[in-house]
């Protein structure tokens, strides 16, 4: 099937945030596009949620009379290279709070995210940190860079620099009651 392309892939019609799963950030040809992104049908299955939005002349599915609708029954039991444990909570907040003000909030999680990856990444982290962004809030996740700022001046490997990130972002996930770890 092929899509209409969406202004903003990085927030996915059904909820997910395309702009921090890790295949936004592969190399090659198995790069995802995001949601109805650019050459998004050449990479991705048919999406029966996304087709029903575009069918409808909706963005998001939240703004379907219907939403949550039987599409969405056991849809997020489990993850694949992004996780579904939010997606419901964060399209409640672009409902409440407005598409805008969910957009700004992504492009900031977006952007800490490709600095961890572009700085601090040992080549074994990317799917960790896609996570971590993922879930916890923004303000917990300008906490730990914060963290992160005053403890890395010591360390000088990009691999101590790497685990000192993740053991930041582990202990606020731990306060947080968050599991970082992909359900399968």
């Amino acid at each position: 099937m092929e899509y209409k392309t969406r202004e903003y892939p990085q927030f996915s019609a059904c909820g997910l945030n395309c702009g921090l799963c890790s295949r936004y950030y592969t190399a090659g040809l198995s790069r995802c596009p995001g949601c109805a992104g650019e050459s998004f049908s050449e990479v991705h299955p048919p999406c029966g949620i996304l087709s029903c939005c575009q069918r409808k002349g909706l963005e998001y599915c939240f703004d379907c009379v219907e939403f949550p609708c039987k599409k969405y029954n056991g849809w997020a039991d489990g993850d694949s290279f992004i996780t579904h444990k939010n997606y419901f909570i964060d399209m409640e907040k672009a409902k409440q709070f407005g598409i805008e003000a969910y957009k700004t909030e992504l492009n900031i999680k977006i952007g800490i995210l490709e600095t961890l990856l572009k700085d601090l990444d040992d080549g074994r982290r990317k799917g960790f940190y896609c996570l971590a962004v993922n879930l916890l809030a923004l303000d917990d996740i300008k906490v730990v860079m914060a963290q992160v700022n005053g403890e890395l001046e010591t360390e000088t490997s990009i691999k101590e620099k790497a685990k000192t990130v993740v053991r930041l972002l582990e202990e606020m996930a731990e306060q947080r009651r968050i599991s970082l770890k992909l359900r399968k």
